[in-house]
């Protein structure tokens, strides 16, 4: 296992757009903890894309522009694609050196619960995990103003810890907007049945419809992410995606046969990682 040195090469993105504040004090906050950052993020706001690579083409020209960050003093970049096709691109090797690692955020509202899903900030960090790259996704509560020092200093105390990690650990990481000194602690969090907000029909006509945020049904439980988070607690989640699932009925090159029940999570059947990811 490659250990990440302290000047390993570090690709920060994000999923609301090269202008963005949290992406800003995420990348000069890494910078100055001794790596080398690039960023490359999408020019526009990706918000909900997950980890979608958009209508990528062979021969194809995607937009790229050079940017500057205000206390930031290495290669930024915004391009017109997703945040996973920044990652993609970046792991081909347009910018140079090897990315060791993908930090996406700071993202300006939790992303927790099931709802990582569809989370464009979490979907950057999961494209990273697929590409053979340790990645971690970086959000924080909406406050005014929101203090990204604090999520930027614990993304750093996080990326510390994936020095260690296994290739393609993805951490998911929900830091409150308060002051540093008023965290109470950093807890393991699972996932919570749902994100701070979810969607609810607002409106609905034969020619559209109009969905509003409402609060979740019920408060969390304390161990999960939103309850950490919401109780002032730094909530830590290691994710994979790209499994398959098998019950003791389903084998791999066995015949399908539709009278055998279907292999499910849910039905408490085993979750695998995809054979790519075993090292």
């Amino acid at each position: 296992m490659r250990r990440m040195s302290s000047n390993s090469h570090v690709l920060v993105t994000n999923d609301d757009g090269i202008d963005h504040p949290g992406l800003h004090a995420l990348a000069v906050h890494i910078q100055r903890s001794g790596r080398d950052v690039t960023v490359v993020a999408p020019d526009f706001d990706a918000s909900g894309l997950s980890a979608a690579l958009g209508g990528i083409t062979a021969g194809l020209p995607i937009a790229l522009k050079q940017y500057e960050i205000d206390g930031f003093n290495g290669r930024a970049y915004g391009l017109n694609a997703p945040p996973a096709t920044c990652v993609l691109i970046a792991q081909l090797g347009a910018f140079g050196t090897e990315v060791d690692v993908v930090v996406s955020g700071i993202n300006d509202g939790f992303n927790t619960g099931r709802s990582v899903l569809h989370s464009g900030t979490v979907g950057a960090a999961l494209a990273a995990q697929n590409f053979g790259i340790r990645g971690l996704a970086v959000s924080t509560s909406r406050t005014d103003p929101i203090l990204w020092h604090t999520a930027a200093h614990y993304a750093v105390l996080i990326l510390n810890s994936l020095e260690d990690a296994s290739p393609r650990c993805t951490v998911n990481l929900n830091v409150p907007s308060m002051p540093v000194n008023e965290i109470r602690g950093i807890h393991w969090g699972g996932l919570a049945p749902f994100n701070n907000i979810r969607s609810a029909i607002g409106e609905q006509t034969d020619e559209h419809v109009i969905l509003k945020m409402v609060p979740p049904p019920s408060p969390p439980e304390i161990d999960t992410d939103l309850g950490l988070a919401l109780n002032g607690y730094v909530a830590v989640t290691s994710l994979h995606a790209g499994s398959e699932v098998w019950s003791e009925s389903v084998h791999p090159n066995d015949e399908f046969n539709p009278d055998v029940p279907l292999p499910a999570v849910t039905a408490g059947d085993e979750l695998r990682p995809a054979r790519s990811y075993l090292i």
